[in-house]
């Protein structure tokens, strides 16, 4: 598995976990709780974005050294 692969579905995993925390906080009206959750959604779209930035990454260099 690719290192992109790797962190788009880590970053999956951290948006989802976090949505379920952030739910989880409203619920109860723990704002701990809820802010872990605000904090693991952050963390898992800036995974996402870093796989998009690899793969571009990649493909650039694919592109230079196919030539």
């Amino acid at each position: 598995m690719s290192d992109a692969t790797w962190d788009r579905l880590e970053g999956s995993v951290d948006e989802a976990t976090g949505k379920g925390k952030s739910a989880l906080g409203d619920l109860t009206g723990d704002d701990q709780t809820q802010a872990e959750g605000q904090k693991d959604q952050a963390v898992g779209e800036a995974k996402q974005g870093i796989a998009g930035i690899k793969d571009k990454v990649d493909d650039v260099v694919k592109n230079l050294t196919d030539r």
